[in-house]
């Protein structure tokens, strides 16, 4: 999916996929635009498109798959800091935690058990009231 990215700007391509526990798959790719800002990452993508396609159903699984013109990715790339808190934001509306599997172009996979492994000190809505 990774494939269907716009992305001529950074030439950083990005899929990413949401496995939902109704056994639905949703994909998203980053989607770039001349004003920086206005782009969204593949992660918001899928996971906004899965909030408005499958209301109330929990994700399970996100895979994130990158790719950049210029330089093999070998490494797993872990999404930026608004996907992270979009992310922290979904598990504490489904009370369960998704599975983050991310990996470069090439090389070894990394998974996380919960979006709290890499955003210890997430902001929370609980925060707000």
């Amino acid at each position: 999916v990774r494939d269907t990215a716009y992305a001529p700007y950074s030439k950083f391509y990005v899929g990413a996929a949401l496995l939902l526990e109704n056994g639905e798959v949703v994909t998203g790719s980053n989607q770039e635009n001349a004003a920086y800002p206005s782009g969204l990452c593949a992660e918001r993508v899928a996971i906004y498109y899965a909030g408005a396609r499958f209301p109330g159903v929990t994700i399970k699984t996100l895979v994130i798959s990158c790719k950049a013109t210029g330089i093999k990715l070998n490494q797993p790339v872990s999404p930026c800091g608004a996907c992270r808190q979009a992310i922290a934001e979904y598990e504490t509306r489904q009370k369960e935690k998704i599975r983050i599997i991310m990996s470069g172009e090439v090389g070894p996979l990394l998974a996380s058990e919960g979006i709290e492994n890499l955003l210890p000190l997430m902001f929370k809505g609980e925060f707000l009231k």
